[in-house]
């Protein structure tokens, strides 16, 4: 039922009746991000980094990448959840939906005791189903950010990455695009 409901959500965004983003929380820390690697048995391979604590970014991003994002190098709770999202309800001008997976964070006390307010200002959430990472696109940005976007230079030190990963965000929507598959169940 749940992915018969996104694909009506997604069929809505499309007719433009509505407005459609997928939102998620992740941390760029300064170890870097080493998907795989390869070298020869002798030979030496490293990649300098910082130490430290690493960046926390929460986004909503839409197909078209549109995209709203917050960074924080505090824990992202529900509290600064419930803020971006009360933010966002201010500024929508049509009908929105934010999709969400069922984190606690995203299914917290304070985020249920904002929902009538924020429905009436025409923002509603719409939970995926548990185990269900592959129906959230937001998903699909950390792996462009990490593993395209950054480069290794950037983990060099906290400043350097926190600015990087900074810019590349603001650039999501203007120099940077994701090229979302259509949706499919």
């Amino acid at each position: 039922m749940p992915r018969e409901a996104l694909a009506l959500l997604e069929q809505q965004s499309r007719q433009g009746h509505i407005d459609l983003f997928y939102a998620d929380e992740s941390q760029v820390s300064p170890p870097g991000y080493v998907p795989y690697g390869w070298q020869f048995e002798e030979e030496q391979v490293c990649i300098a980094s910082a130490q430290g604590k690493g960046l926390n970014c929460f986004v909503l991003i839409s197909r078209d990448n549109r995209m709203v994002y917050a960074t924080s190098q505090e824990t992202i709770t529900a509290s600064f959840i419930a803020h971006q999202l009360e933010k966002l309800s201010f500024s929508i001008t049509k009908l929105t939906v934010v999709v969400l997976d069922n984190a606690r964070v995203h299914t917290a006390t304070k985020i249920n005791q904002a929902l009538d307010r924020w429905q009436q200002r025409g923002l509603f959430l719409f939970y995926l189903p548990p185990y269900s990472p592959h129906l959230n696109m937001a998903e699909r940005l950390w792996k462009e950010l990490k593993a395209r976007w950054l480069k290794p230079e950037d983990f060099r030190t906290t400043d350097n990455l926190f600015f990087a990963v900074n810019m590349a965000l603001a650039a999501v929507g203007k120099q940077l695009f994701i090229q979302f598959n259509e949706y499919s169940l």
